[in-house]
């Protein structure tokens, strides 16, 4: 059965894997809060406030990427 998809293979695998990146990003932003009694110097990171947004930002690029790649299959 022959079915007409907006999508071909090789984009919903692009889509995917630029989705598993948006979540890697969401991770890598993951921590330890600060409190009211403590402050937690690690909000301000590297990792939290440069490295993270940026990976997701490429997840985000990728997946329209994705959606806007001409495809052969569809």
């Amino acid at each position: 059965m022959n079915k007409n998809f907006a999508l071909g293979k090789q984009n919903l695998l692009l889509i995917g894997i630029g989705v598993a990146i948006v979540v890697i990003g969401f991770l890598l932003m993951m921590g330890a809060p600060s409190t009211k009694t403590a402050f937690n110097p690690d909000i301000f990171s590297f990792r939290r406030i440069i490295l993270a947004p940026g990976v997701a930002l490429f997840g985000f690029i990728f997946v329209l990427f994705g959606i806007l790649k001409k495809s052969k299959d569809a």
